[in-house]
């Protein structure tokens, strides 16, 4: 497990930067089917529309989201697998 900032333990991280709309939430769901339950998934992406993909798939799955962070060059989330 890799320690964050947050004191979040990630146990797969994946960089989507550079992919636009539907890719980084499709590859997140591959990345997350490919985990046990419990596990933590961070993601990184630069595509705005990002935001809202994520909180609607959460809202819609058993999946959490643990911490969101966006700055000025990208959009962060711990997603714990449900």
């Amino acid at each position: 497990m890799v320690k964050w900032g947050m004191d979040i333990d990630v146990d797969v991280e994946i960089d989507l930067s550079g992919l636009q709309c539907p890719m980084p939430l499709l590859k997140a769901k591959l990345a997350l089917n490919g985990m046990e339950p419990h596990q933590v998934l961070k993601v990184v992406a630069t595509d705005p529309g990002s935001e809202r993909d994520f909180h609607l798939f959460i809202e819609q799955s058993q999946h959490q989201i643990l911490s969101f962070r966006k700055d000025d060059a990208a959009y962060f989330y711990w997603i714990r697998k449900g």
